[in-house]
């Protein structure tokens, strides 16, 4: 039996229409340049299944550990404490600096799975302020329970976030949930190896842009959108 329904965020839900400058146009418009080793690490520092409960207390603290992690890459890139300030705010500002759509199937679909008794919750690893970044995708009000990593204290495929957002839902048995995303490590295999149902996202618009998915295994059902959704809870 079905009880609830989790889905991830960005590329499932939702999707940028535009987004800002990125980290490295920010730091060209001041003269610096990035490093090919400090942007890998900055990618490697934010990796998928990263835990990072310590600075997940309070809204402040995740803040403050967003702002550590951009003064120590432009610290990496050479940039002096007299422009460092500086640049840790443009960064953070481009950071946030992006305008989100709802996929057009998506109010209709949460309002269904809800409308049907079922327990609709979002699981995404996103910065602390996912109730903003749903209601600018025309997504407010539409489901129960918003999980962010930045509040979780881990990021997807980590555990700790799937037993915080079936805490958050009141479901106990994992095996209930049916766990709907985008990308195959967090939203796939994480959710598998709770117990969930995975329900993977490949939309055609994607062929050829991002990296090919790997082969439908036993237990995955792959959709194109989420329109069909509903059928399968």
């Amino acid at each position: 039996m079905t009880r609830a329904v989790f889905l991830d965020f960005y590329g499932t839900l939702a999707h940028a229409a535009t987004w800002g400058p990125t980290r490295e146009q920010v730091l060209a418009a001041r003269g610096f340049t990035v490093p090919v080793d400090i942007a890998e690490r900055w990618v490697d520092e934010a990796a998928d299944g990263r835990e990072h409960v310590e600075h997940s207390v309070s809204a402040a603290h995740y803040r403050a550990w967003e702002r550590q992690r951009l003064r120590h890459y432009v610290e990496a890139c050479g940039v002096g404490p007299d422009d460092a300030e500086l640049l840790v705010e443009e960064l953070y500002t481009a950071t946030k600096s992006f305008r989100l759509e709802g996929y057009p199937e998506a109010p209709g679909v949460l309002t269904e799975l809800r409308a049907r008794g079922l327990i609709v919750a979002v699981c995404s690893n996103w910065d602390w302020n996912l109730d903003g970044a749903m209601s600018q995708a025309g997504l407010d009000g539409l489901v129960d329970v918003l999980v962010t990593s930045a509040r979780a204290g881990a990021r997807k495929p980590h555990r700790r976030i799937f037993q915080y957002t079936l805490d958050a839902a009141g479901v106990e048995d994992p095996s209930e949930v049916v766990f709907v995303g985008d990308s195959w490590g967090p939203d796939v295999e994480g959710p598998t190896a709770v117990g969930m149902r995975p329900v993977h996202v490949w939309r055609p618009e994607w062929d050829g842009e991002r990296e090919a998915p790997p082969p439908i295994r036993n237990g995955v059902v792959r959709l194109p959108d989420l329109s069909r959704l509903v059928d399968l809870v």
